[in-house]
């Protein structure tokens, strides 16, 4: 009882000088934080070096729903990655690991296609794995992992 007494009381002093109990090295890399702030989730995390993405779905941004193209799809959830990663003032050629959710793995060729245009130099590591279901009828879910590169400025 003493200790949780403490402990919210750094808190409230932690709030009350502007400070976060968020570690300074893990910043938010959320370009959506206003509209997205009901989820318990941020769309990424830098933490030093290293940009954690979380998953992103391709959705229909006047429907929110999927779209019935299964390439559309593939650039929304795409470019939602992408977003993420130059928010955080990194390019998608940072990202070192990829994994990819799909509902059918018989899609695969066609993510490949969207897929590759993302990319200018060598590919991330890479894990495609097939799942049952996916929220709002999506296809894919796309998660990575980005490394800022040796003496690139720091954010």
């Amino acid at each position: 009882m003493f200790r949780k007494a403490i402990i919210i009381s750094l808190a409230g002093f932690f709030a009350i000088c502007g400070h976060t109990a968020e570690p300074a090295a893990a910043k938010s890399a959320s370009p959506k934080a206003d509209a997205r702030t009901a989820l318990p989730f941020r769309e990424g995390v830098m933490a030093g070096d290293t940009l954690y993405v979380a998953g992103h779905i391709g959705l229909d941004p006047a429907t929110g729903q999927a779209p019935g193209n299964v390439e559309t799809e593939a650039r929304l959830a795409m470019e939602a990655v992408k977003q993420t990663v130059e928010h955080s003032g990194l390019s998608m050629d940072d990202l070192v690991s990829v994994t990819v959710y799909c509902t059918d793995l018989d899609l695969y060729e066609q993510f490949n296609a969207v897929y590759r245009s993302y990319f200018h130099s060598q590919f991330p590591a890479r894990a495609f794995i097939g799942v049952n279901k996916l929220v709002r009828s999506a296809h894919f879910e796309i998660a990575g992992i980005a490394v800022k590169p040796a003496g690139a400025r720091k954010l």
